[in-house]
C-alpha cells in the first residue's frame, strides 16, 4: 500500500470503525477510501475528505436529514442521492450512529445484488 494514498485522518477512520463494529460480521473495506458493502452495494463511505456518508431509504432519508441539518452526499461534484453527510457530532457518537449503520445495512439487503470485481 502506497502511504500517500492512506485515510490521513486515523481518528476519523477509528470512529467509523467503532461504529461498524456494532454490526456484528461486518468488514470494513478499502484504504483511501474506507466503505462497507453488501452483495456488491456499497452502503456507507468514508470518503478522502473525511466525510462519513451512508446510504438510507427514501423514509430514513428524509428523517435523518431533518434531523441532523445535514445534506445529501457529494463527492467529486456528484449528488450521490441515496447517502447522506453525517455530522462530525454524530461520528463521535457511537451508539447513535449504529442505529443509522444498522439501518443502512437492513436497506442495502433489499437492493438486487451487484456483480463484483474479483481479483484472479
Amino acid at each position: 500500500m502506497v502511504a500517500s494514498r492512506k485515510n490521513t485522518n486515523s481518528g476519523k477512520v477509528e470512529l467509523y470503525e467503532k461504529a461498524i463494529d456494532t454490526i456484528p460480521g461486518l468488514e470494513r473495506k478499502g484504504d483511501a477510501n474506507p466503505y462497507t458493502s453488501l452483495n456488491g452495494n456499497m452502503f456507507t463511505l468514508l470518503h478522502q475528505s473525511n466525510t462519513l456518508a451512508i446510504r438510507l431509504s427514501g423514509t430514513d432519508r428524509g428523517a435523518f436529514l431533518k434531523k441532523y441539518k445535514t445534506t445529501l452526499f457529494e463527492a467529486y461534484g456528484t449528488v450521490m442521492k441515496e447517502y447522506v453527510t453525517v455530522p462530525d457530532s454524530l461520528l463521535k457518537n457511537t451508539k447513535e450512529l449504529g442505529k443509522y449503520l444498522q439501518a443502512s445495512f437492513e436497506y442495502a439487503k433489499t437492493l438486487k445484488p451487484k456483480a463484483t470485481k474479483k481479483k484472479s
